[in-house]
């Protein structure tokens, strides 16, 4: 990974305890602006800027906003992968937010691992039918089908 931009300062801010001081770096003359706010325009959209509010401490978060200029790290994409797996029950690995870094693109990447997962489903509900199928008599498959009807 490298940096976006690169600021020549004197010294780093600091905090009155001697850390470093994230907000008062970022109001730095030339630091990257962050995306305009767009609010959220669907329900996963809503729910992964609540996510991503939560852990990262923010106020807000646009569908554009950075998950990395707000301070995201690979200790807090974790958490983020957690809490998508909780909420949405999709399996998302680790480099998706790598690839996806804003709630815009994330919430495609949910949106997409949902109805491939619902279609596998689909698509293993089949094959076991049709594997029952294939174990029945000519009779069995004619009575199940008079049942249906």
């Amino acid at each position: 990974m490298a940096p976006g931009s690169v600021i020549a300062v004197d010294a780093l801010p600091l905090t009155p305890n001697g850390k470093l001081d994230r907000k008062a770096l970022l109001a730095l003359e030339g630091a990257p602006e962050t995306a305009a706010y767009e609010a959220p325009r669907n329900a996963t959209e809503e729910k992964l800027a609540e996510i991503w509010e939560q852990v990262l401490k923010v106020d807000r978060v646009g569908v554009h906003d950075d998950f990395f200029h707000l301070g995201g790290h690979s200790l807090l994409m974790t958490q983020i992968i957690a809490r998508i797996r909780s909420v949405f029950g999709v399996q998302l690995a680790l480099f998706t937010l790598f690839e996806h870094p804003t709630i815009a693109g994330l919430a495609a990447a949910i949106d997409g691992a949902a109805h491939s997962a619902t279609a596998g489903a689909a698509e293993d509900d089949v094959a076991r039918l049709l594997a029952e199928l294939q174990g029945m008599s000519d009779e069995e498959v004619n009575r199940l089908l008079e049942e249906t009807n």
